[in-house]
């Protein structure tokens, strides 16, 4: 892909459309996905809003195969854990297809994680020894939204967490610089759609929530 289409992929993705359609998509082709690329959904993050225009955010692209695979080894454990109990309830028949579906690319991603093109972490400066989440979970989102711009699929995963310090010092994340987010991306093996959501007018309410169990 020449550095000018980089450039201008994705640009003209309307944006509430983006937001819409943008799923997660969790089978990746294993096609090396150009670094300018990453950048690019990288950059977009940078945009996303932060206190005090504070920016604490870093990002660590792990594309060599013998890294990915280190990682891959200590996620597959905790999402086995993880995953334990949904496995459990689909094996009734009346579990919902759409929960199982879910439950098998989420298998899918974990069996094949290491071949995803690029790991990238989200990390950040904490403060007052608190992640900043409240400003890179946006960083994240901004991250999701630009793949789907460009065609990259992508999905958010934070069960890297369980082995959080030993992953961020493989990293080479300080302590007080620890990861919030994994995002496997790669060139996806399905579409981007709009996802299954239940109505707006289901979860909004003006001046008073009403019958929130």
């Amino acid at each position: 892909m020449a550095e000018i289409e980089i450039d201008t992929l994705g640009e003209d993705v309307p944006l509430l459309e983006g937001i819409r359609t943008t799923r997660s998509l969790r089978r990746l082709k294993p096609d090396p996905v150009p670094p300018a690329l990453i950048r690019k959904v990288c950059e977009a993050a940078t945009f996303a809003p932060s206190g005090g225009n504070r920016q604490p955010w870093f990002f660590v692209a792990v594309t060599e195969p013998e890294r990915k695979a280190w990682i891959a080894d200590r996620y597959r454990p905790a999402f086995l854990e993880y995953i334990a109990p949904a496995v459990e309830a689909a094996k009734d028949p009346e579990y919902p297809e759409t929960q199982r579906k879910n439950m098998r690319a989420a298998i899918h991603l974990a069996e094949h994680l290491h071949e995803a093109p690029v790991l990238l972490f989200v990390a950040g400066w904490t403060r007052r020894g608190r992640p900043q989440l409240q400003a890179l979970m946006p960083a994240v989102q901004n991250v999701l939204l630009a793949c789907r711009a460009v065609g990259l699929g992508a999905c958010l995963t934070q069960l890297h967490l369980a082995f959080g310090r030993e992953i961020d010092e493989w990293l080479g994340l300080p302590e007080n610089c620890p990861s919030c987010a994994m995002i496997p991306i790669g060139w996806p093996r399905g579409r981007y759609a709009r996802p299954s959501r239940r109505s707006v007018d289901t979860c909004l309410f003006w001046e008073r929530a009403e019958g929130i169990d």
